[in-house]
């Protein structure tokens, strides 16, 4: 006979269910909200040329610098008006998905 799994609340929107969870649910890596002073890349590539140099201040939506990923080169932008703490890459350099590439910080 299968062993009966214990009823755990689940809530959605304010509702409250009682539900049982799958294996796979239960675990799940919880998700951690990104940092907003730092800035990844979203895509494997090559650094092609950067624009900032630390201590530099940014207004909002300026260009910081250039990744190239499938012979297509992306703009990473200023996400708000701030300034360079640390630039944590070189140009030329290949670097994976979620690579830290930027530190910055509100003014």
């Amino acid at each position: 006979m299968a062993e009966e799994k214990e009823l755990k609340n689940l809530i959605v929107q304010g509702a409250i269910y009682k539900t049982t969870y799958t294996w796979k649910f239960e675990n799940r890596v919880n998700y951690i909200s990104p940092n907003e002073n730092e800035i990844y890349s979203f895509i494997p590539g090559t650094i092609v040329d950067i624009f900032v140099k630390p201590r530099q201040k940014v207004a909002e939506g300026e260009t910081l610098l250039l990744l190239e990923a499938m012979k297509m080169e992306n703009q990473v932008r200023m996400p708000f008006d701030g300034q360079i703490v640390k630039v944590h890459v070189k140009k030329d350099d290949v670097i994976p998905k979620k690579h830290l590439m930027l530190e910055i910080k509100k003014l």
